[in-house]
């Protein structure tokens, strides 16, 4: 008969949140060494990783730390909303997040790769979704630098973590205002800062377009140069922060209020789960 009773089923099963019945297997293939079973349950664990590669994550949790002059934002992902609301997945996104960001990493690449516990963070979430038993995906990373910042973390719904994740990197005073715009990128999602970043060929690429939506509108070919002109301002405001309607006050643009706010932004992320 193995060795090993309920406590040491409660005390494997707290640590790893795995189910009873591989808690029980574990632990009787471990003759009830405790830290021989957790090693069996990832070992198993790891053999589905493999066989989970293809599945969708489509739940998860945006977070974000400010160090120093930069702010961080991640994007963890999973396949359930079960397991995206649960204590392991948030204790899980907030080592990532430290290693992150005690790394400096700027992208997922550099994530992955950077020092947590002992190993790699890519290790660690591999290792984490072994024992879980679905697949986890570090899907972004970004990183903003600025003298201020704003963190603004939405739940979509009030059983989730957060979906939706804004870091704003400013030079001001007016921590207020600088909220309501990071609350107006959660809602409006601009792509850009200003109209100078978006790319050449982005905006290219939209003139063409839109030079042909006008001209098979049958528009006459001398209005044709100001009706295109107005189309891509109107491009701009859709993709460029400081270009687009304040969503509190849709007569200013966000450019004015951070200006009467006496603000400079430095750059932002934002990041939707699943988008």
């Amino acid at each position: 008969m193995a060795n090993f009773n309920l406590e040491s089923v409660k005390i494997l099963r707290e640590r790893l949140g795995t189910g009873m019945v591989d808690t029980k297997n574990a632990l009787v293939e471990a003759d009830g060494d405790i830290e021989r079973a957790v090693e069996i349950l990832r070992l198993k664990g790891a053999k589905g990783n493999a066989k989970r590669a293809d599945r969708s994550t489509s739940e998860g949790l945006v977070a974000a730390k400010v160090i120093g002059n930069t702010a961080y934002l991640l994007e963890l992902a999973c396949e359930t909303d079960f397991v995206a609301k649960g204590e392991k997945f948030g204790a899980l996104s907030e080592k990532v997040l430290d290693a992150v960001s005690a790394a400096g990493a700027t992208n997922v690449t550099e994530a992955l790769a950077a020092p947590a516990d002992g190993q790699t963070v890519g290790d660690l979430i591999n290792g984490e979704a072994a024992i879980i038993g679905e697949k986890f995906e570090l899907r972004r990373v970004a990183a903003v630098t600025g003298e201020n910042f704003e963190i603004y973390l939405h739940k979509t719904s009030k059983d989730l973590p957060p979906q939706v994740g804004v870091v704003l990197g400013y030079a001001g005073e007016d921590a207020a205002t600088a909220r309501s715009i990071a609350q107006h990128i959660s809602f409006a999602n601009p792509e850009y800062l200003a109209r100078e970043d978006v790319p050449a060929e982005a905006v290219e690429a939209e003139r063409r377009i839109v030079t042909e939506i006008s001209e098979n509108e049958g528009k006459p070919a001398a209005a044709l140069p100001k009706i295109v002109e107005g189309r891509i301002n109107a491009y701009f405001k859709q993709v460029a922060l400081l270009e687009q309607d304040y969503a509190k006050d849709n007569k200013l643009s966000v450019a004015k209020v951070v200006a009467d706010a006496g603000l400079t932004i430095s750059g932002f992320a934002r990041f939707k789960v699943g988008a």
